[in-house]
């Protein structure tokens, strides 16, 4: 369409001339001659132009009733109005061009946006529209802006130049784009002159956002580029290499409000940020800090300090109101929880990956609940001492308004009394990857705005409720208990957790109840009740040795998700206990069961979408499966020779859109149901490349049998009755030959001997 335009244009300048050419002649004629050649649509456009600009007769002539007194003033004017159509067809055909067309170097422009990315460009364009308002020059090899390289753009607000090999940026290079307010140079060389490039970013008055990141540059050669720009609102200086940072770095940008710094090398922060009173985003992560201490930047509303080696986190002891709202601790090395403000927004804290544990009381029984630590803080000439309660500090923040926290892959082994009342708006609360042995539920806990717990990979033997309640986690949502070392959960925890809908509770030794009694035993053995939970949707059971399910494990819920994969005793030949779920069940996961019965009956499951059989025995395909429509099947790992040949045609076969194969001894002489898979339109075979099958003792890729397995394949697979009356059929007619043969020789003496048996006289 870009292509084309120039082209058009030109047709509609020509379609011009030809009318005037025509419509020159007296009369009419030259009118009704132009009108019925230009029917297009693109024709009209320049037609009306045309007609307005040939067809002007003096409104004095046409009421005379003078035709050639018209004629002639038409005829007079008529070399100027010529000129002026072209001229105006001229300068309409140029200012579409501009709007439509590619620039010389392959340049596009969206509006007033001029994208020139990845074009080999050496220099700015000097021939872009001047009214250009962003103009993107990334990957590309300008290595110097010079004075004169945007002098034709005053209207310039948004210049990206990452990833060119900028080295320099000549003093007067924005002195005609003072208007400027985006920058980005990201991924260049300024460090190599910086001085002179700070030279020419003093010249923005406007600029709000500096991208400088990766550009090599030290700590003070990025206080030189900023020094005089007062009017920044965020600054990207990350992937360089800066070390340390004080209070003269960032000194004058009174107007900033984000602050990029991670990855690079910085392992102290000395009062860098004191004079940026309107900072509210600051993001230090990778980095090298191994503390933090004396926190008191209260205008702050984010704080990423992740991806460092921090140690301890310690805020300001002041009673002064913090903005912040989310701190980022993950991926650290804190040994103790954060000291956090006194009073704060803080809504998200994250505190992944770090060593961090309670001191209260250690695993022998021993209290420190009144042990305190002391910080040593070294600043010159000047020690300081802080001494830190570790739980007192904790119980004085106030997290009130916390809703998200991650304490998991930490050393958490149990959780302080009244550790999470200070917290009654969370509603996610991650403690997975630790080593918590106990977790206790009480009617009226703080937790009662909880919507997701996550407990999973600890050593959980236990999850203690009190008698009698009937309030636990009422908003609860998704409960992760996976991977711990669980047998019995309180009686009925489900049934008061009036909203929950998943629960993961894999890699545990539970049992779903009801039990089948066991001969010599008066009560059963312990179990996990769901049944009548008619909220949860979504339920996993993988790896917990279920032992041969029976009854009705499901009665009175809605699962449409069910994990009982890696559960070798689970299943006893029919699916008969989970006939409660026919009519909601879409996802079904019966991997790794030992599953091998040709009798299981899938066929009242019309709902499932997704079924995994992988990992089992299975020797023959189900044939109730074919009436399924599911489109997704797992049938990796199992002892399959063939799938039915009629697949394709089955409602299975025509919805399925994904089907997992590989790892089955196939036959290679029984392959019709692979071509017919491979023809079904839409169906994607991940693991296509990994199917093979087996011909004699050698394993070769259905994708490509060599021609004599095909041949031998083709004998082995024809009609073995027709195999048997052709090679039956030479023996048949040798022996027909033989018999007439031997009759003939010995027709006479035949024949004499039945007549004298008969006793009949020869009639010769």
């Amino acid at each position: 369409m870009l292509l084309a335009t120039e082209s058009v244009i030109r047709g509609y300048l020509i379609i011009c001339v030809t009318l005037f050419a025509v419509s020159h002649e007296p009369g009419d004629g030259g009118v009704s001659v132009a009108l019925a050649l230009l029917k297009t649509p693109l024709a009209e456009t320049s037609l009306l132009i045309c007609l307005r600009f040939s067809f002007s007769p003096d409104a004095n002539a046409v009421s005379s009733g003078s035709t050639k007194s018209a004629a002639a003033e038409m005829e007079a004017p008529l070399p100027g109005l010529f000129l002026l159509l072209v001229l105006l067809a001229a300068g309409w055909g140029s200012g579409a061009l501009a709007a439509w067309a590619t620039f010389p170097g392959g340049c596009e422009l969206v509006q007033n946006t001029v994208d020139c990315t990845g074009r080999w460009l050496s220099s700015v364009p000097g021939n872009l529209r001047g009214d250009t308002e962003e103009l993107l020059l990334d990957d590309n090899t300008i290595h110097v802006l010079g004075n004169v390289s945007l002098l034709m753009y005053h209207q310039l607000r948004r210049l990206s130049l990452t990833k060119n090999r900028l080295e320099l940026i000549e003093p007067g290079a924005f002195l005609s784009s003072q208007g400027l307010h985006v920058l980005s140079l990201a991924d260049n060389l300024l460090f190599t002159n910086y001085s002179l490039t700070a030279a020419a970013l003093s010249a923005l008055p406007s600029l709000r956002t500096l991208d400088l990141a990766g550009n090599r540059l030290t700590e003070d050669m990025v206080s030189v580029l900023v020094w005089n720009l007062s009017s920044l609102e965020s600054l990207s200086v990350a992937r360089n290499i800066i070390m340390r940072l004080d209070s003269s770095v960032f000194t004058n940008l009174t107007q900033l409000l984000e602050l990029n710094l991670e990855k690079n090398y910085i392992f102290e922060i000395d009062q860098a940020f004191e004079g940026l009173q309107r900072l509210q985003r600051l993001n230090v992560a990778y980095n090298y800090l191994p503390c933090v201490v004396e926190f008191g930047l209260t205008q702050l509303k984010l704080l990423n300090v992740s991806n460092n080696v921090i140690e301890w986190f310690l805020a300001l002891e002041s009673d002064d109101l913090f903005e912040l709202e989310v701190l980022d601790l993950s991926h650290n090395r804190l040994l103790f929880f954060p000291v956090l403000p006194r009073q704060s927004k803080l809504h998200t804290l994250l505190l992944k990956d770090n060593e961090m544990s309670f001191y209260q009381r250690l695993p022998n029984g021993t209290s420190l609940a009144n042990v305190t630590v002391q910080f040593l803080l070294i600043d010159g000439n000047s020690t300081n001492i802080t001494t830190v309660s570790l739980w007192d500090e904790i119980c004085h923040s106030n997290l009130s308004s916390l809703r998200l926290l991650d304490m998991s892959q930490n050393q958490v082994w149990y959780l302080p009394e009244g550790f999470l009342a200070q917290m009654p708006s969370l509603t996610h609360l991650k403690l997975n990857q630790n080593c918590l042995e106990t977790f206790h539920l009480s009617e009226g806990d703080p937790l009662a705005m909880l919507t997701e717990l996550d407990l999973s990979q600890n050593q959980l033997e236990e999850l203690g409720a009190e008698a009698g309640t009937r309030d636990i986690l009422p908003n609860l949502q998704l409960f992760n208990l996976s991977t711990n070392r669980l047998q019995v959960l309180p009686p009925e925890v489900f049934t008061y957790t009036r909203k929950i809908a998943t629960v993961d509770l894999s890699r545990n030794r539970v049992d779903l109840c009801p039990q089948p009694a066991i001969a010599g035993k008066v009560e059963s053995p312990p179990c996990v009740d769901i049944r009548g939970v008619e909220t949860l949707t979504h339920l996993s059971l993988a790896g917990c040795g279920l032992q041969g399910l029976g009854g009705h494990p499901f009665q009175g819920t809605s699962l449409v998700y069910l994990d009982l994969s890696d559960n070798h005793q689970a299943l006893s030949g029919n699916l008969e206990w989970l006939q409660d779920l026919a009519l909601t069940l879409r996802v079904l996961s019966l991997r790794n069961t030992s599953l091998s019965s040709t009798a299981v009956d899938f066929s009242a499951f019309n709902s499932l979408v997704r079924l995994d059989l992988s990992g089992n025995s299975l020797t023959v395909f189900p044939t109730s499966m074919g009436a399924l429509e599911l489109r997704s099947l797992d049938l990796r790992d199992n002892c399959l020779p063939a799938l039915p040949t009629d697949v394709a045609r089955t409602p299975l076969g025509k919805s399925l859109r994904e089907v997992y194969l590989s790892r089955n001894p196939y036959n290679c002489c029984t392959l019709g149901w692979w071509d017919a898979l491979q023809r079904v339109e839409g169906l994607h075979i991940p693991d296509g490349q990994e199917v093979t099958c087996i011909y004699t003792s050698r394993t070769l890729s259905p994708r490509a049998l060599p021609e004599p397995v095909l041949r031998s394949c083709r004998w082995q697979t024809a009609d073995l009755a027709l195999l048997y009356l052709v090679l039956a059929l030479p023996t048949c007619l040798t022996l027909l030959v033989a018999f007439a043969v031997i009759f003939l020789m010995l027709k006479e003496k035949l024949l004499k001997m039945v007549k004298s048996r008969c006793g009949v006289s020869s009639s010769y």
